[in-house]
């Protein structure tokens, strides 16, 4: 297959342009479409019990979105702002769609005790359609911020998602107007050349359009999370440079041996696109571990980013070759080097000293990486509000204005439970009694709904002790608990279920590959463990920083006490996967040294320098794509952004240079062992990263 897609490459490269061309249209066209479907219901997980309660009073009390402003700044009660105010109250009563808007002046709790601020809650009815929701939402909005006040600020509700969304598509835009031109300044370092540095980027750009497709197409069937247009964005530009990067690098390596650009073409799809496929592959089998958890977010995040990973290894192997086919001639070939000079002389020094010293190197790398990795043990997880968002968005400074003239706990989501009929009335009251002025209501069926408001924010722990409480008093009653404090708790619940199944999933279809890869049966075990303690170490920076509040103020944030329930399953298979990628870059040259030379040991120290360059300057790029999304100041991005950064740094530099030769070493040429079942099962359908003029495998059998 891959000899196909250089023959073509070679053969038609304006017409594979031309239809990548057509794709990045329709991916930039079409595919922005998914800025306006974005959405932040991140916690519903299907099947649970606040799922359920949540349709079961939909159903019987169908109750339609609601948003909140503030006015703030200045007394409210002055004769002329209240006029105003009170005069924006009944513009928006007569919205269409617009079912409730209680009077801030009248109604308990909508004005602040110092008398400097009041909120105007306004609730839609019920079972408006998309289009006539925004439309009534925009109206009242902007009815309210016409207020002459000098705080005014509308969010909540579907409001929340849509700011969320546009804030997401700003910083996409800053993140990429950033990070574009510092990779392009970083290739031409590298390459020391215009045309070898923009090649990356055109590869970038066809990974960028799929980030948006993909995201629309599966919008079509599915919520889209608000986080998902950048998690996806950054790995797709990142990786897209990546692959890019190693054919690149191969192809210049080629082109020493041959003038022919079209054979150097084939001989670099032959080699390094082994590589790219098995990588891509690796990647997003790193990925389908979301697709075993219930929650729709993270299998649409799941299937997202597995599909932008496939569309960049498909134009790593298809639009790069043509490109190459097509201007490589004018791309000058790597420099040869100097009689007795070593090819990669710094990566081979590294090499040979963490070999030489592996038992030193193992004894001072892996301690430190643990303690890097302590304060994963007293990780938290929580849904998260407006002070995820940057000081300066509207949801934000909405909700610093109810903290700053409101008692805690205003605003705050309550904790709902629905008893349905058949509940005796000791439970009900029991369950009554569980917060102070717990509010009720009953419904068509004859059941009750009880509002518990607890303490602090929705989702802290106070109010899933609420929930545990709820559920612990209701004994054997048809009782459901739902609202924000409940979904945490289901969330959490799910991920403690199904993350030995996720992680199960991904282990076994990482070994498969990487025994295909390598015909070993050790150096997929040992490539997941090292993986697994660099991924925990940068995981448990993330959770010192933005959990704990360490730093955090360096990056725009703080701590909030907890990270985002959508951070630490994306960072894990996310940076999983990526770790595979620069394994493999590794061991592909590690195998192709070993087959030439039948050195086990020279070909670990062989492979490091030939790769070492590529891996370090890819995870430099990929860590500069992150890092220019963490400018956001969105803090799930924040979080999403460091995690990644770290784990990529830390994988390509400490565990690859050092971890990597010392356990090398350490196993000798058991490293490549197999038992003979599994070793003739390899020969046969194993695939193999060599040349084409390379010699078969010459090492003992099982060996």
């Amino acid at each position: 297959m891959l000899t196909a897609l250089a023959r073509t490459a070679t053969r038609r490269p304006l017409t594979v342009m031309l239809l990548w061309g057509l794709f990045l249209l329709l991916g930039f066209g079409l595919g922005t479409g998914v800025f306006a479907r974005l959405s932040d219901n991140v916690p519903e997980v299907p099947g649970t019990e606040s799922e359920s309660a949540a349709r079961y009073l939909d159903e019987l009390d169908p109750a339609g979105s609601s948003i909140t402003g503030v006015v703030a700044g200045t007394p409210v009660s002055e004769p002329g702002l209240r006029a105003e105010v009170e005069q924006a109250v009944a513009d928006v009563r007569k919205v269409a769609g617009v079912a409730a808007v209680p009077d801030p002046y009248v109604t308990p709790g909508m004005l602040a005790e110092d008398g400097r601020a009041l909120i105007v809650p306004v609730t839609l009815e019920g079972g408006l359609d998309d289009d006539a929701e925004e439309r009534t939402l925009d109206a009242a909005a902007e009815r309210i911020r016409e207020i002459d006040a000098p705080d005014v600020h509308v969010s909540g509700g579907p409001l929340l998602g849509l700011q969320m969304g546009e804030r997401a598509q700003e910083d996409v835009k800053n993140a990429e107007l950033i990070s574009l031109p510092v990779v392009l300044a970083l290739l031409l370092v590298v390459f020391g050349g215009l045309r070898s540095a923009l090649l990356p980027l055109v590869v970038a750009v066809g990974g960028i359009a799929g980030a948006f497709l993909a995201l629309f197409l599966f919008s079509e069937v599915t919520d889209i999370s608000v986080y998902a247009i950048q998690v996806t964005t950054m790995l797709g530009l990142g990786l897209a440079v990546d692959y890019a990067l190693l054919m690149l690098v191969r192809f210049r390596e080629e082109r020493r041996h041959t003038e022919d650009v079209g054979e150097a073409v084939h001989r670099t799809v032959a080699a390094a696109g082994r590589t790219v496929a098995f990588s891509g592959l690796t990647v997003a089998v790193s990925l389908t571990g979301l697709l075993v958890f219930p929650s729709v977010f993270l299998r649409s995040i799941g299937l997202a980013v597995a599909a932008v990973v496939v569309i960049d290894m498909l134009a790593a192997l298809t639009l790069l070759p043509a490109l190459l086919a097509r201007f490589g001639g004018r791309i000058p070939p790597a420099k040869t080097p100097k009689d007795g000079e070593e090819e990669g002389r710094f990566f081979a020094r590294v090499a040979r000293f963490a070999a030489r010293r592996k038992v030193a190197v193992l004894a001072v790398v892996a301690p430190v990486l643990l303690v890097l990795a302590l304060p994963v043990s007293g990780m938290s997880i929580a849904v998260g509000d407006a002070r995820q968002l940057p000081a300066d968005s509207e949801a934000r400074q909405l909700q610093d204005t109810v903290a700053a003239h409101f008692p805690p706990g205003t605003g705050v989501s309550p904790v709902v439970v629905a008893v349905r009929p058949g509940t005796d009335a000791a439970t009900t009251d029991r369950l009554k009694a569980l917060a102070p002025d717990a509010a009720t209501r009953h419904l068509p069926d004859g059941g009750t709904v009880i509002e518990l408001r607890p303490p602090g924010e929705a989702d802290g722990a106070e109010a899933t002790a609420l929930v545990e409480r709820v559920r612990e008093a209701r004994g054997d009653a048809p009782v459901e608990v739902t609202g924000t404090a409940a979904r945490l708790v289901d969330f959490r619940q799910m991920l403690a279920e199904r993350a030995p199944w996720a992680a199960l999933t991904v282990l076994a279809g990482i070994v498969v590959l990487l025994f295909a890869f390598t015909g070993s049966v050790l150096l997929p075990l040992r490539t997941v463990v090292t993986t697994l303690l660099s991924l925990a170490a940068a995981l448990g920076v993330v959770v010192w920083v933005f959990q704990d509040g360490h730093l955090a103020g360096l990056l725009g944030a703080e701590g909030l006490g907890a990270l985002s329930l959508t951070a630490p399953p994306l960072i894990v298979a996310i940076a999983f996967g990526l770790a595979m990628d620069y394994e493999l870059f590794i061991l592909a040259r590690m195998r192709e040294a070993r087959l030439r030379s039948g050195d086990d040991r020279e070909a670990v120290v062989t492979g490091l320098s030939r790769s070492g360059r590529v891996v370090t300057c890819a995870a430099l790029l990929l860590a500069v794509v992150f890092a220019a999304f963490m400018t956001g100041g969105f803090s799930p991005i924040l979080q999403i952004g460091l995690g990644l950064t770290l784990a990529v740094l830390i994988d390509a530099t400490v565990v690859r240079m050092l971890l990597v030769p010392a356990t090398m070493a350490l196993l000798g040429r058991h490293a490549w062992w197999a038992p003979a079942p599994l070793r003739r099962a390899h020969d046969r359908f194993g695939l193999r990263e060599e040349l084409p003029d390379q010699p078969r495998e010459k090492v003992p059998t099982g060996v």
